[in-house]
């Protein structure tokens, strides 16, 4: 665990090197800045459940800008053979990889923090769906920045991880919530596998509903890719 925690630190580290996490963090903040000013209106009930809605939808496009170059950066540039070598293996290298990019996504969340501030100061909003909210924004983002990592993986061009992560993250939140939205009278079966689905799951935290079933399935979900991950890993290192 301590080398992937050493791995993590200059992977964070490289962020702030480069111009990427300023412009990733700044877009989010924006965003999720005008989100918030929709919730922030006189007379309407105190929540952010509008704010952490829009959150995940942003994070759908973000966390794979942030994740494309973790593998993929070290692939094209030859660095991964010298990473390989190290008195490191992979588990390290995907673990250390993952915290360093999870912990950029907590330092994007604190600054919306403020927005708890100021309704806390204004009115009197309900803490628990608030925070639950921001458990369901942390797993959620977990399982998007694992499934970036493994996409990084595949590929040592970083365009095509960015594209085939926003892919799958698009097939598995956007396109099951247009198709409920657009398709109210479906089969109950149908129905039932669409309410399985991620933003399905996450809306329960929105609600401050924190279900041990959509923890579990986050938890689990991070781990799968994580573990194809590593596998693709050791694939390529014997190539």
């Amino acid at each position: 665990m301590n080398r992937s925690m050493a791995i993590a630190r200059r992977e964070f580290d490289s962020y702030f090197r480069s111009p990427i996490a300023y412009v990733v963090i700044t877009a989010f903040l924006i965003a999720s800045g005008f989100a918030f000013y929709q919730d922030f209106v006189p007379g309407e009930p105190a929540t952010m459940r509008n704010t952490l809605n829009w959150m995940v939808w942003f994070l759908v496009f973000l966390t794979p800008i942030l994740s494309m170059g973790l593998l993929a950066q070290e692939w094209s540039s030859g660095t991964i053979e010298t990473l390989m070598t190290a008195p490191v293996n992979d588990l390290d290298v995907v673990l250390g990889k993952f915290f360093g990019n999870f912990a950029l996504l907590v330092v994007m969340l604190i600054p919306t923090l403020l927005y708890v501030a100021l309704l806390a100061i204004y009115a009197r909003p309900d803490l628990g769906p608030i925070f639950s909210g921001y458990v369901g924004i942390l797993l959620t983002g977990a399982l998007f920045i694992a499934i970036g990592v493994f996409c990084s993986s595949l590929t040592r061009s970083q365009m095509v991880a960015v594209v085939l992560a926003v892919l799958i993250l698009c097939l598995a939140t956007v396109v099951p919530y247009l198709i409920r939205v657009e398709v109210a009278n479906m089969r109950p079966f149908f129905l039932r596998m669409l309410d399985q689905t991620v933003y399905r799951r996450y809306s329960d935290f929105s609600k401050g509903v924190l279900d041990l079933g959509n923890i579990v399935f986050f938890l689990l979900s991070t781990a799968v890719f994580l573990f194809l991950t590593v596998k693709v890993l050791e694939s390529r290192r014997w190539k």
